[in-house]
């Protein structure tokens, strides 16, 4: 059982982050010279893919009908107590 629900778009913008993140301490430990406005555009691509990725999986979800939290049996609106 899944502790909690899977969201893609933070996979995709932590990957980005982690990205960004590699290309600093490249830089910083001496393996090559990387200008400073380098990164920019890496974080707003991977913020934009994060967004976009959001987006899908959300509407997917919508499609398939299913929620994150499902309520207990014999909680619904018909239930007798």
């Amino acid at each position: 059982m899944l502790r909690h629900e899977f969201r893609p778009g933070r996979l995709v913008a932590g990957a980005f982050f982690t990205l960004a993140g590699v290309i600093y301490a490249g830089d910083a430990g001496g393996l090559w010279e990387t200008p400073w406005f380098v990164v920019i555009p890496v974080v707003v691509a991977g913020l934009c893919l994060a967004g976009a990725t959001g987006v899908v999986a959300r509407s997917i979800r919508r499609r398939r009908g299913t929620s994150h939290r499902a309520a207990p049996a014999g909680t619904g609106p018909g239930a007798t107590p």
